[in-house]
């Protein structure tokens, strides 16, 4: 019996003997983190939605090929990048990114003063350079930032060096910080 308890490489070995429910424990793990690593890359809730169910479609096509020894997300993210990167490249014109979308963590020990809170024109603000950000320097900003992952978890998800992810996210920062900057004058 598959249930959401069952490891990763276990549902896929029973999805590819021919179990299709056992895929279905894949996709509920991973939904809400597909949706959200397309939305950085998109800035659209509905390519984002979209997107990620073909990435799960895809997977699901070419789960002969993955190699169950390695972790799942990882390949998938791979997976789910590069459509995001094709639709991006085929449609030639940039989304509206919606800072609302997410919710910016702040530290438990904040204090809960209107001085503290983000303001709406900050958020403007954020959100018009943030939307012009490379879809990259979106990616990693989100991570880093709107879901909070460390340098390490950053670099599984996109298979890539810590020392990648510390320079892309310097760089991402810079953009940022930039185009805020242009934004104030």
């Amino acid at each position: 019996m598959v249930d959401m308890n069952t490891a990763d490489a276990e549902a896929i070995s029973l999805t590819v003997a021919g179990d299709k429910e056992a895929f279905a424990v894949i996709v509920a793990r991973y939904t809400e983190r597909a949706y959200r690593m397309a939305l950085y890359i998109l800035g659209s809730e509905q390519d984002a939605m979209d997107l990620s169910q073909d990435a799960f479609i895809r997977a699901y096509r070419n789960l002969k090929r993955f190699d169950v020894s390695r972790p799942f997300f990882p390949w998938f993210a791979t997976i789910l990048r590069n459509l995001c990167y094709n639709f991006l490249r085929r449609r030639k014109r940039k989304q509206a990114y919606n800072i609302e979308d997410f919710q910016i963590a702040e530290p438990s020990s904040a204090p809960s003063s209107p001085s503290s809170a983000i303001t709406v024109e900050t958020k403007i603000a954020l959100n018009r350079a943030l939307s012009e950000l490379s879809p990259q320097d979106r990616e990693i900003i989100g991570k880093f930032y709107f879901e909070q992952l460390s340098y390490a978890e950053i670099a599984n998800e996109l298979d890539i060096p810590i020392g990648t992810v510390m320079s892309r996210l310097y760089y991402a920062r810079r953009h940022l910080k930039d185009r805020m900057l242009k934004g104030d004058r």
